[in-house]
């Protein structure tokens, strides 16, 4: 059965399957507009989940045929994977900021081959141990990994701008972190039930009610920046806790209400997690080992391979948030490297 929900103000969402995926599902939403209906994300390119969408938005009173925009939150499949086909069945627009938009376009371009020698580096950079990197020596197929062939925006979204959408005032709010071109979107308008608070938000993964979202690092095999995804995230967390929408409506779980309380809850969770991981550096760790040691929501030797390698980021990430706050630093000579408090 799809399962459709009428948020009211012409603001309707369908929840679109993940296969195989322990969240679920995608909150795609349909916001309408004097050009027709908009959808905020489209889920993952999966058949079943393609059968969803087309049949909830009928039961959102429209079609995908009559779909006039796409607007995007960030470039994660579970996200923007059905956007090539909703644009191919209505002409739609596909939006999406820049800096994920450069995503998009160089994991279309680059060969598989180029991904997994770069994981392969970067995870024998991490401590990881052999016989987790030899997997990636041998690359499977581009057919069976989603999201390698994702379709290509043709608008930007433009942080703190209106986008265009008549008869809506639906304005732009960067919040790098989960990926550096993270948006959450500010309908700047009264809520229907008269909700105190400023307008809603349709928060993407940057602000879900129980879930914290993975923080890793932005992978580029031709970017060697130091970049701070945690830092980012926290900052951006602290932006949208100013805004003080009335109420939240996240790209996966359900729909809620203070949100800065939900902020305050994260921004806490990410010092305590810090410490945490601080007093596991009493000594030398290499971002592999620190992840085993990292409390997840199951023991280390329960989790998948593929998601070791996002807990190693995950790790890393937090490392070097540490390091910019000058709380860890770098064992000088160490091969592979390892990090210690300070």
């Amino acid at each position: 059965m799809v399962e459709t929900f009428d948020h009211g103000g012409g603001v309707r969402s369908v929840r679109v399957p993940i296969p195989d995926n322990p969240l679920g599902h995608t909150l795609v939403y349909v916001v309408d507009t004097d050009r027709g209906p908009v959808l905020v994300d489209t889920g993952w390119d999966d058949p079943a989940s393609w059968d969803t969408l087309v049949q909830g938005l009928v039961g959102c009173g429209t079609a995908v045929e009559d779909i006039h925009g796409v607007v995007i939150t960030h470039h994660h499949p579970d996200h923007h994977g059905l956007s090539g086909k909703v644009r191919e069945a209505s002409g739609a627009w596909v939006a999406m900021h820049a800096a994920d938009t450069a995503i998009v376009r160089r994991t279309r371009e680059t060969q598989p081959g180029r991904w997994f020698s770069y994981m392969s580096a970067k995870l024998t950079a991490a401590g990881a141990p052999e016989e987790h990197v030899a997997p990636l020596r041998t690359p499977r197929p581009r057919t069976t990994l989603p999201g390698f062939s994702p379709a290509l925006p043709d608008r930007e979204i433009v942080p703190g701008e209106l986008l265009d959408l008549p008869g809506r005032r639906l304005r732009a709010i960067w919040t790098p972190g989960h990926t550096p071109g993270h948006v959450c979107l500010h309908l700047e308008e009264e809520h229907p039930a008269q909700l105190p608070g400023m307008g809603r938000l349709f928060s993407g993964d940057h602000l879900l009610p129980e879930i914290t979202p993975h923080i890793g690092l932005y992978e580029d095999p031709d970017d060697a920046t130091i970049t701070d995804p945690l830092g980012d995230y926290l900052d951006s967390l602290e932006r949208v806790g100013r805004l003080a929408p009335a109420e939240v409506l996240p790209a996966h779980q359900y729909v809620f209400t203070d949100a800065a309380a939900r902020v305050r809850q994260l921004l806490d969770h990410h010092e305590e997690r810090l410490t945490d991981l601080r007093s596991l550096l009493v000594e030398p760790l290499t971002p592999w080992q620190l992840a085993e040691r990292m409390e997840w929501n199951r023991p280390w030797d329960q989790i998948p391979y593929g998601s070791r390698n996002i807990a190693v980021s995950e790790a890393e990430a937090h490392l070097r948030r540490l390091v910019k706050l000058g709380r860890a630093e770098a064992v000088t000579g160490s091969d592979p490297v390892t990090y210690v408090a300070v």
